[in-house]
C-alpha cells in the first residue's frame, strides 16, 4: 500500500499513451562525467540507461546522441595552437568512447543496443547508414549515434538535430541539468524567468547557450520541435514523453 499519493506515472498505469512515437535524446558528455566534470562514471551511465528503459517500455523508439565534453573539448586544443579540424576529430573519437559506455549499460539491463558512428571504427561500432539505423529502431533496438556528423566545425547538438530528421523523429530532447530555458542564468539570477515555450527565432535572437544555434536553425527549417528538460529531475523525461508540461519547448 502506498504511504504517499500516487505519482502521475503510477496513476496512468498501463494506459500510458506516449505523445511521441520516436525520439532523439541528446546528451552532453557531462552526463557521464565523474567528479569535477571529467572522465566516465559508470554509475551515471547506469542511471541514464534506467531512464531510457522506462521510456522504451512505453513503446517509444529511442535514439541517442552523446557529446564528448567529459573527455575532450576542442577549445582546449585550439587555444594551445592545435588545428581546429584535428581538435574536433579528437572530440568525435571521445563520443564513440561515451557511446560504448552507454551501450554496455543499456545491454546490461536487457536493452538491445547498436552504436553507429560517423567516424568509421568497424572493430567497435557499425558505420552510420541511415536506412540501417531506421531498421534497427523498427526491430526495437535503441541506437546511439556517435562521431558527431563526421565533420569538424559541427557540434554534437547539430549532429543530434541532423540525425533526428534523418530518422524522422518526432522531437529532439535536449537533456541538461536545468529544467528548461530561462531568460537569464537561474543559478546567478533567482528572478530568472522560465519559458514554457519559445519560438525558434526568439531562441536564436537571445543566443541561448542551452543548445547550438546551428541546431536550432536546422530544426526551424524543418519544423522539428526541441524539448529542453532536466534529465536528473525525478521522472521528468518520462513525464515529458507522456505529454505532461515539463521543461521548455523550442518550436514554431
Amino acid at each position: 500500500m502506498l504511504d504517499r499519493p500516487p505519482s502521475s506515472l503510477e496513476a496512468r498505469g498501463t494506459m500510458a499513451n506516449p505523445k511521441y512515437r520516436r525520439i532523439l535524446l541528446k546528451l552532453g558528455g557531462e552526463a557521464l562525467a565523474g567528479e569535477g566534470g571529467q572522465g566516465i562514471n559508470p554509475e551515471a551511465a547506469e542511471k541514464i540507461a534506467t531512464k531510457v528503459k522506462t521510456v522504451k517500455d512505453l513503446g517509444v523508439e529511442v535514439a541517442l546522441v552523446i557529446g564528448g565534453g567529459n573527455l575532450w573539448r576542442g577549445e582546449a586544443g585550439t587555444k594551445s595552437g592545435m588545428e581546429r579540424a584535428t581538435a574536433d576529430y579528437i572530440g568525435m573519437i571521445g563520443t564513440v568512447m561515451n557511446a560504448l559506455v552507454l551501450q554496455d549499460a543499456l545491454e546490461r539491463i536487457g536493452i538491445i543496443t547498436r552504436t553507429l558512428t560517423a567516424v568509421e571504427m568497424r572493430a567497435v561500432a557499425e558505420p552510420y547508414i541511415r536506412r540501417r539505423a531506421i531498421r534497427h529502431m523498427e526491430k526495437g533496438r535503441v541506437i546511439i549515434f556517435a562521431g558527431g556528423t563526421g565533420n569538424p566545425y559541427f557540434t554534437t547538438d547539430t549532429a543530434g538535430a541532423l540525425r533526428a530528421m534523418e530518422i524522422d523523429a518526432d522531437v529532439v530532447v535536449k537533456a541538461t541539468k536545468v529544467d528548461g530555458v530561462y531568460d537569464d542564468d537561474p543559478k546567478k539570477n533567482p528572478n530568472a524567468r522560465k519559458f514554457d515555450r519559445i519560438s525558434y527565432i526568439e531562441a536564436l535572437n537571445r543566443q541561448l547557450k542551452v543548445i547550438d544555434s546551428t541546431a536550432i536553425s536546422l530544426c526551424m527549417d524543418n519544423g522539428l520541435p526541441i524539448l529542453v528538460l532536466n534529465l536528473w529531475q525525478d521522472d521528468d523525461l518520462t513525464r515529458a514523453i507522456l505529454g505532461e508540461p515539463v521543461g521548455t519547448i523550442i518550436g514554431p
